[in-house]
């Protein structure tokens, strides 16, 4: 049996910093098969829409993607050199529209793309700019990629009744898995999961949440795929700890 650990949206440096170290201490005893990432992993304050005009267009973007490419750092080397894939994501497009946006002649510069700033070549994760096919039935995205859903789940699985494949991802910052079924003179036809896995952050440095509250769920996911069936499997954080498969990791 494969096992993956997926990381949900950290949002660096509005990670949630214990449960980071927590879960980087997890994933070194656990030793999974492979580690996925959601996207969302680093925040890009600077770059943002809304940052334009404003004080946090001039936040040092450099030392952001510095401590980013810090944390994904600690990530490989606790999973050694077993495969690494990161999804990409709307937080991580904030620079290339920027840039294309602002500085349009220095858009096709391939040292500003941003796998390329981040190092994720020399730290051996792979990229992916797309919906990736990671087993049968089952896709990887980011959430950004469809509607959204206002209900745990409800995202990732409204764009798997989309695509016909099952949906692994994050963006909405909520944890939960809905299963859709069809059938038709009492025969199943379909099965699809949406799962969404959550979010890593310090919800006290989102100063963008409206009283300081939302309807998002911290943790993260692990999936088990045994020949070819693939069990999705949410790891709730709460308050300040964790249990996997029995065994509690606190901070």
């Amino acid at each position: 049996m494969k096992r993956i650990v997926v990381l949900s949206d950290m949002q660096i440096p509005l990670h949630n910093k214990p449960a980071i170290n927590a879960v980087i201490k997890f994933v070194k005893d656990y030793q999974p098969d492979e580690l996925f990432c959601v996207g969302d992993e680093a925040d890009c304050l600077a770059p943002a829409r809304w940052s334009k005009g404003y004080a946090a267009e001039h936040s040092n973007l450099q030392r952001d993607l510095d401590e980013t490419t810090s944390i994904m750092g600690k990530f490989r080397k606790s999973v050694g050199d077993k495969p690494f894939h990161l999804m990409r994501s709307n937080h991580g497009d904030r620079i290339q529209r920027y840039i294309e946006r602002d500085a349009p002649a220095l858009a096709t510069l391939r040292d500003l793309k941003y796998e390329k700033l981040l190092g994720y070549r020399d730290l051996s994760i792979t990229y992916h700019n797309k919906l990736w096919n990671f087993a049968p039935g089952w896709v990887m995205g980011h959430g950004d990629e469809g509607s959204t859903s206002r209900y745990a789940g409800g995202t990732a699985v409204s764009l798997a009744r989309k695509i016909g494949m099952s949906v692994l991802c994050g963006h909405t910052h909520k944890q939960g898995i809905i299963h859709h079924n069809t059938s038709f003179n009492g025969k199943q036809t379909t099965s699809l999961y949406g799962f969404e896995v959550g979010n890593i952050m310090d919800l006290k440095q989102a100063t963008y949440l409206k009283g300081g509250s939302a309807n998002w769920q911290s943790g993260f996911g692990i999936l088990y795929i045994d020949k070819g069936k693939v069990t999705p499997v949410p790891v709730p954080i709460y308050g300040n700890s964790f249990v996997v498969e029995g065994k509690a990791y606190k901070w």
